[in-house]
């Protein structure tokens, strides 16, 4: 396979087409432009450039994957004998020329020209940094940057990115939207964002740019945005409380917060769960905040920590191991987290159970674990305290007691004890 040179020509206009791309048109064995229907590819063929053009594939493709999958395999096909000049708007957002650096990195070479974007953020009178996507790619924004959608061809794909941004900037936000136009010189509307979908034109000159909202102005926020807040809270002039917290200080709060969550999954109340995730959610970020601060450990860490503890412990995923249902999966994770930990005796793997866990829950962990070595957990019992304690439920029950609520009221009053004696009732 040959060389692909892909060039761009700008918006549109033959004025804003560069010597370098020029000359590269020029001295091409065979030119293809993803569309012809441009003032520059009417320069072109008035310069005596002999190219073909990617429309009627355009037309064919029942989508817009389809057509960049089809326009990277046409250009592939044509690069199989000679040389190719592939010409697009702007290489840096257009979807077939990443495709086309995805197949074959090492055949593909970008030979600069003006993009879409440089005109567009002089006219919105723009300050870096921004994101520049195309409308097709569009995926979920980073809010805390400034945004600039550009190729937005049809009114349908406006309506596509009006439904992918209202719930992360609001449909009331106003909006820069520039029409189509292939001049130099850019002129735009503002709307609300809920009217991107109701313009007079779009073709592949028309574009959409937001600019960046402050952290008071957001009506959605992502996992950069809580970031920013705990650098905020915890940097100079910050919240006094906040800045005073320490890793051992905020252990209880995980804690807590989790049997929070626990209690809102239980009760299927799903818009509570998502507060109480975040605030599980927010436990992560201040420690990470403070062990950055501190030199103990960065969040950086805490993300490279799981990633790699799940593509090691997913082999049946991300290697060739084979595990066809969820207890295999289960069995095998144990297997290779007990492998990773060296507990290669029962002693070991029975004391894996963290001491710092509830104590029922520690129990039951420590059962489980004595059953997947092969032991009589209940066995174990027979001769404990616990067994002792199900005799007495048990007698509970026979003089028509409720046993649940009579154990309720012993603990409650062990608690009140302990808590006499300065002692913390979940510890051992």
């Amino acid at each position: 396979m040959q060389k692909i040179i892909v060039v761009s020509l700008g918006p549109g206009s033959r004025d804003q087409i560069t010597l370098g791309a020029l000359e590269c048109l020029r001295n091409a064995r065979r030119v293809i432009l993803r569309t012809g229907q441009t003032d520059a590819a009417r320069y072109l063929r008035e310069q005596g450039i002999a190219f073909e053009t990617l429309d009627g594939l355009h037309e064919e493709c029942p989508d817009f994957d389809a057509f960049i999958d089809r326009a990277a395999q046409a250009v592939c096909r044509a690069a199989a004998r000679t040389r190719v000049v592939y010409a697009v708007l702007d290489a840096l957002s257009d979807e077939t020329a990443a495709e086309l650096m995805r197949r074959h990195p090492d055949k593909v070479v970008f030979a600069g020209g003006t993009g879409l974007a440089m005109p567009l953020l002089q006219a919105a009178g723009a300050r870096l940094p921004v994101r520049v996507v195309s409308a097709s790619s569009l995926s979920i924004p980073q809010t805390q940057d400034a945004l600039l959608v550009v190729e937005m061809n049809s009114r349908m794909l406006a309506g596509d990115c009006k439904l992918a941004l209202g719930p992360w900037y609001g449909e009331e936000t106003e909006v820069l939207f520039f029409p189509p136009s292939e001049k130099e010189e850019r002129s735009f509307v503002r709307i609300p964002l809920w009217q991107m979908d109701m313009q007079p034109r779009y073709d592949h000159t028309a574009a959409l740019y937001i600019p960046a909202l402050p952290l008071r102005e957001r009506t959605r926020y992502d996992l950069w945005d809580l970031r920013r807040v705990m650098e905020i809270l915890r940097g100079e002039g910050g919240c006094p409380w906040d800045r005073a917290q320490t890793h051992r200080s905020l252990s209880r709060y995980l804690i807590e917060e989790a049997y929070e969550t626990s209690e809102a999954v239980a009760a299927e109340d799903w818009e509570h769960t998502a507060d109480e995730l975040g605030d599980v959610l927010l436990q992560v970020f201040f420690q990470a905040d403070i062990g950055e601060k501190c030199g103990t450990f960065a969040l950086n860490d805490v993300t490279t920590a799981i990633c790699s503890k799940m593509i090691a412990r997913h082999r049946h995923i991300f290697g060739d191991a084979r595990c066809d249902t969820p207890g295999e999966v289960a069995e095998s994770w144990e297997k290779l987290k007990q492998q990773e930990r060296g507990n290669d005796t029962p002693a070991r793997i029975l004391g894996d159970a963290s001491p710092d866990l509830p104590a029922l829950l520690r129990a039951e962990k420590m059962l489980r674990k004595a059953e997947g070595l092969g032991m009589d957990a209940m066995g174990l019992l027979s001769d404990s305290p616990a067994a002792e304690l199900m005799r007495q439920v048990q007698l509970l029950r026979e003089k028509g007691l409720c046993a649940e609520e009579e154990l309720h009221l012993a603990l409650a009053k062990l608690v009140k004890k302990a808590e006499k004696h300065n002692k913390i009732p979940q510890n051992p």
